[in-house]
């Protein structure tokens, strides 16, 4: 599988042509918690009583969980493109290693 490592030096590319990694002074954490904000934003959305399924329009950007949901994949996948990790074989080998997991390993409610 390629597919995320070419989407995430795509993404990484678009991000260097719009600015985004001139400010050299944002560190690992700072990125990590703009990642974790955009989940905070797919739980405003649901709070706010939209459907998990529903995009919407504001002043024509779109808005939603799904729209969120594609920030936080598009930071994710930025940071990964920049610092070239291997999020295909991370991926793989982690659906893989979850193969051998008993049945809700661990019995949490979630």
């Amino acid at each position: 599988m390629t597919y995320l490592n070419e989407l995430a030096k795509t993404i990484n590319t678009r991000a260097h042509d719009k600015g985004w990694w001139d400010e050299a002074h944002r560190n690992d954490g700072e990125k990590v918690a703009l990642m974790h904000s955009e989940l905070s934003e797919v739980l405003e959305e649901l709070r706010s009583g939209h459907d998990r399924c529903e995009t919407y329009f504001n002043n024509g950007k779109p808005e939603g969980v799904p729209v969120e949901l594609a920030d936080c994949i598009i930071r994710i996948l930025n940071y990964c493109g920049e610092h070239d990790i291997d999020i295909d074989k991370a991926v793989s080998q982690k659906l893989e290693y979850n193969l051998t997991r008993s049945f809700k390993h661990g019995n949490k409610r979630f």
